[in-house]
């Protein structure tokens, strides 16, 4: 915010005007923008020449630039930034907007993944961007757990928690499992986990088998710890993140389509979830990366609005995010992500899921 105030104060009334318009016209069309469109926009007479003395010094300013020779202007990525630091006025979303959202939240009788699912789907639908919805851990106490075995290289956990929700896993035991071995580790978990969330059995876990090391053998430990893991593993990438709508932007005329396929594959590779979160945990409310303001999407040529979500306790356990083109609406998507992120916090707290 500092660097926009620096530049705020370089620029004219005539040329914050100018810089405005730009803008807006690129976010709306998509399209460079030229000297004699603005003169006929402007709020003050003035010649096309003028018009494009004050486009040149916004120019030289790293603001605007030149797509191709004598072409119009578009605003550059620190425009963007400065436009939406300095110029877009946040307002609540629009009460259709609003309504959207609600009778989404308000239709779904199901577990919470489920309607996550809904929401995500909602979102891309109301923002014509594609939707991230990170979900937070399942954290309800556990009933019982029991370890099936497949085949020789496949096992499955089951867990039953105390909420009702049963969920599996497939995962690759450790060699040489038996069907007496998995009833041992099975039965040493179930007395720790009564009560306990998967986060606290964890905690416990490794005091306990370090405590109890003559009471259950080497095969069923390496059970109990490769088990936990891939269930953990599992809960924290590839269950948690919900994509929906890429289409939306692979729509887009002006999108490059490799680098947005490329984004996703990593996404779908889950080897930016972390970072994902992260963005939305490194500050209070909603955050906007534009371009290559971030790793992920350094090459994408996308912007991110994401709000993280939080339980009763102000923890923060997931997040909500809208992808789209660098000239997304940010004036009417960033009310939207806050306010659906505050809604889906609330909406988790109230199902008792952390």
């Amino acid at each position: 915010m500092d660097k926009a105030n620096s530049l705020m104060s370089e620029m004219t009334d005539r040329s914050r005007e100018v810089f405005r318009r730009v803008v807006e016209s690129y976010l709306e069309t998509g399209e460079p923008v030229g000297s004699r469109t603005l003169t006929r926009a402007m709020q003050e007479q003035v010649s096309a020449a003028t018009i494009r003395n004050v486009m040149q010094d916004l120019e030289y300013l790293g603001l605007l630039g030149s797509p191709h020779v004598s072409a119009g202007r578009v605003p550059t990525q620190a425009g963007l930034r400065l436009f939406v630091d300095g110029f877009v006025e946040m307002a609540s979303p629009a009460a259709t907007d609003r309504e959207r959202i609600d009778a989404t939240m308000g239709q779904n009788e199901g577990d919470v993944a489920s309607l996550l699912d809904h929401i995500g789907t909602a979102l891309s639908g109301i923002t014509r961007g594609a939707s991230i919805v990170m979900a937070p851990k399942a954290e309800a106490a556990i009933r019982h757990i029991e370890f099936v075995s497949l085949a020789p290289d496949r096992a499955l956990v089951v867990l039953v928690f105390a909420d009702g929700q049963v969920e599996n896993r497939l995962f690759r035991p450790p060699p040489g499992q038996t069907p007496s071995s998995m009833r041992e580790a099975a039965n040493f978990l179930n007395a720790l986990a009564e009560g306990r969330s998967m986060s606290e059995l964890r905690a416990v876990m490794g005091a306990e088998i370090l405590s109890r090391r003559q009471e259950i053998d080497s095969l069923a430990r390496e059970l109990v710890e490769s088990g936990l893991a891939v269930w953990e593993n599992a809960g924290q990438s590839q269950e948690r993140l919900i994509v929906r709508g890429r289409s939306n932007l692979l729509d887009q005329p002006d999108t490059d389509v490799d680098r947005i396929r490329s984004l996703f594959d990593d996404l779908e590779r889950k080897r930016d979830i972390a970072e994902f979160l992260n963005l939305a945990e490194e500050g209070d409310g909603v955050r906007i990366f534009i371009g290559s303001e971030n790793k992920l999407f350094s090459l994408s040529g996308s912007s991110l609005v994401v709000s993280p979500y939080m339980n009763a306790d102000r923890k923060i356990i997931g997040a909500v995010g809208v992808i789209g083109p660098t000239r997304l609406n940010y004036g009417r998507v960033v009310p939207i992500v806050d306010y659906t992120a505050q809604l889906v916090g609330r909406l988790v707290a109230d199902r008792g899921r952390v």
